[in-house]
């Protein structure tokens, strides 16, 4: 009798994944690189319609991947991270979920085998954001959206 071998996101923690396994989990719903913002009194994190710069609104993939993050400071390495912290990724981010010993969802790429599922199953802003420079900063509060 053959043994089914598991996918390597249910046979592998984080820290064990190749580059090349770390970065197949990414969905490309681009909603890591929309604008946050924090309320400094809770903590709370809330999400905006406002993109980074150099996010594709289309393809929800980031137009200079290799030099994200010398073109903006700020961006973060998730793989630098701890997974304590991923509570600032979405509810849905692979990262996140199996950091919190979730499973995949169905509509995942590495699961469904399309990589526009995570856009047909309506979990990316795909064409609905908005590029970072088209807003002045002083109204991101005007662009809070919900994320689940």
């Amino acid at each position: 009798m053959a043994t089914k071998l598991l996918p390597f996101w249910q046979a592998k923690p984080l820290s064990a994944m190749s580059q090349e396994e770390w970065e197949s989990l990414c969905d490309g719903c681009g909603l890591c690189c929309l604008h946050k913002l924090e309320d400094e009194e809770d903590g709370a994190i809330y999400y905006t319609q406002i993109s980074c710069r150099w996010l594709d609104q289309q393809s929800c993939r980031c137009k200079d991947y290799q030099q994200r993050r010398q073109l903006v400071p700020g961006c973060l390495d998730i793989r630098a991270s701890q997974p304590e912290v991923y509570d600032w990724l979405p509810p849905s981010c692979a990262y996140r979920l199996l950091a919190e010993g979730e499973s995949l969802p169905d509509w995942h790429p590495l699961v469904s085998g399309d990589p526009d599922s995570v856009h047909h199953a309506g979990v990316s802003l795909q064409g609905q954001m908005v590029a970072e420079h088209q807003v002045s900063e002083d109204d991101w509060p005007e662009y809070i959206i919900a994320i689940s």
